[in-house]
């Protein structure tokens, strides 16, 4: 006895089961492409939860008072 598709049910879900692979590339496309992005352009995007690198950080970040002689 050989297995066929005779039943409608098998080509809906066969119908669902493409819609469903093409959702789940077009994520991965997604997903590898920004992945591609942030890679390639690393250093210009930090996140706000981020601390500023060090040697981002100025020398004096406070400038010192001039000193006034009486």
């Amino acid at each position: 006895m050989a297995l066929t598709r005779e039943s409608d049910i098998h080509k809906r879900r066969f119908g669902r089961n493409m819609g469903l692979g093409a959702v789940l590339l077009a994520f991965v496309v997604l997903v590898f492409g920004m992945t591609i992005v942030k890679v390639e352009h690393g250093a210009q995007m930090e996140a706000f939860d981020h601390q500023p690198r060090a040697s981002e950080l100025p020398r004096d970040p406070v400038p010192a008072a001039p000193q006034v002689s009486q």
